[in-house]
């Protein structure tokens, strides 16, 4: 599998968004896929750390969007200028970057990018994935991902992608490096004072946020406490913020280090920004002040902070040496106030995430499946499947499904498992790909099935229909079981063709039989 990443670095973009593809990209190279990357000649400095990690990469021609192509019609997009020139000229020259290979996926880390983009770049890959922090534009995608924890979180991108898309919300899916799924089950919480605090504000910090809170920490006349800080080697201040901490034994410099996982690990509390670290920090049971950078950031700090789960002290612009000296010393005052907060963080996300969109991403025939019996936290998940444009479409019955409806029908079968069994089919990492109900008809077992709009296209029909009836066979042996399907649903035909049923054509559906 070819997996194809489009994405930029640079002072006003920041280099998280080249980061978490590059965590992505390596979860995927376990997998065995090939990854590689499309960037402009701006990134060039993360481009290096790119190569380093042995993936290629290609660099689109540096541009400025002329008269005619800023005149393109459609809406103007609040990070256009990131691009450095327009949504076509970036299109078209991602489109020769490709060549002649098609890859599976296209993944698009980019704010300056939206459904014109990828329709444009539809033709040249099989499926196409986002990944988004604002909700702000319409896309043209076949999954996208949203790591974020914001208030109304489910409903973000209604209207904003197409009905058969998936969204994958929230932080359990943050593409954090697996070293965190690796420390998180041995991170304790932190108890006691506050012995370690760790300073990171990203690759770019321009407005020098880590000067400010070094001095906060000065002013604290702390000697006991250990300050580790993080910078970007190549950044503006560094010079500096070297000469700063020059010859203050209980401060520590760090430049490029390959994982924040170990220094958060030793740290009891963290000062930063409000972008994908949090995520981090969070995987690691780390309480944090947090300083938002960015417009995008202050939803995120706003549910965080409702939520427990940080201190937010503000936007850069408004926060000073006094306001975070003044934080911290409150903090550091308090000898038992992390622990509780600690277990707050740390319960928000097992560090996963990656895995789970690997799991996603390379989805096919020889995936290994299970079948469990439904549960009653499944109702949700069902009920999204069944309301599936595609699955309504081929039911003899196509109205919408509403949720009581669907709920009195499901706590129905849940409670009669003599005449009713339903099952989820997941693969051997949980993630769910569809649904394998048998229900008692006519002297037999009907089967009604539905395979997940993110997993169709994959060969995955004949597995997750044999899966579920292997189950099936230790509830029930010797029975008759079949399926009614429309004449003009010709993938089903051939499922229950593959899998030895009889067929019988009737005017309007054929009766597809096995005995068990």
């Amino acid at each position: 599998m070819e997996i194809v990443f489009r994405t930029d670095a640079s002072l006003d973009i920041g280099t998280g968004h080249v980061t978490r593809c590059l965590t992505l990209a390596n979860a995927l190279r376990k997998k065995g896929a090939k990854c590689r990357f499309i960037c402009r000649a701006s990134s060039k400095a993360m481009g290096e750390r790119i190569e380093q990690e042995r993936f290629e990469v290609v660099f689109l021609e540096e541009l400025n969007a002329d008269e005619e192509r800023n005149s393109l019609p459609g809406p103007q997009l609040a990070h256009a200028g990131w691009l450095g020139t327009d949504w076509q000229t970036d299109a078209d020259q991602t489109i020769a970057a490709l060549g002649e290979n098609r890859p599976d996926w296209l993944v698009v880390d980019y704010y300056a990018l939206d459904f014109r983009w990828e329709i444009a770049l539809r033709p040249q890959c099989g499926r196409i994935m986002v990944i988004d922090d604002l909700a702000d534009r319409k896309h043209d995608c076949d999954l996208l991902l949203d790591q974020n924890l914001v208030e109304n979180m489910e409903r973000r991108y209604q209207d904003l992608v197409p009905e058969n898309a998936t969204c994958l919300l929230g932080p359990q899916y943050a593409l954090l490096q697996s070293l965190y799924a690796e420390l998180h089950p041995r991170t304790p919480p932190r108890i006691g004072p506050v012995k370690t605090i760790l300073i990171y504000f990203g690759g770019a910090d321009q407005q020098n946020l880590t000067g400010r809170a070094i001095e906060a920490f000065l002013a604290l006349n702390r000697p006991d406490i250990h300050l580790d800080v993080v910078v970007n080697p190549g950044g503006q201040q560094t010079q500096a913020l070297e000469q700063l901490v020059q010859n203050l034994p209980n401060i520590t410099l760090y430049g490029f280090v390959p994982s924040l996982a170990y220094l958060m690990l030793k740290a009891d509390l963290s000062i930063g920004a409000g972008g994908a670290t949090s995520w981090e920090r969070c995987c690691m049971g780390l309480p944090s002040i947090v300083i938002t950078l960015a417009d995008n950031q202050r939803p995120i700090a706003a549910e965080m902070y409702q939520q427990g789960l940080v201190h937010w002290l503000g936007d850069e612009e408004s926060v000073s040496v006094s306001n975070l000296k003044e934080a911290l010393d409150d903090i550091v005052k308090r000898k038992d106030a992390l622990t509780e907060w600690s277990i707050r963080c740390r319960t928000l996300l097992e560090g996963k995430g990656a895995e789970q969109v690997t799991a996603i991403l390379m989805l096919n025939a020889q995936t290994s499946l299970i079948a469990r019996a439904a549960r009653l936290d499944d109702e949700a998940l069902i009920l999204q499947w069944a309301n599936d444009p595609l699955v309504r479409q081929n039911a003899f019955n196509s109205n919408k499904i509403d949720a009581v409806t669907h709920r009195n029908w499901f706590y129905n079968r849940l409670r009669n498992p003599e005449g009713c069994q339903i099952y989820i089919v997941e693969t051997d990492l949980g993630l769910p790909i569809g649904q394998v109900r048998f229900e008692q008809s006519e002297g037999a077992w009907e089967i009604h099935y539905g395979l997940a709009a993110i997993a169709r296209g994959r060969g995955l029909g004949v597995p997750l229909l044999s899966t579920a009836i292997r189950a099936f066979r230790q509830f029930q042996k010797g029975v008759n079981v079949f399926g009614r399907v429309k004449l003009e649903n010709i993938p089903s035909q051939k499922i229950f063709e593959h899998l030895g049923f009889t067929s019988a054509q009737g005017e309007e559906y054929i009766t597809y039989r096995l005995l068990l």
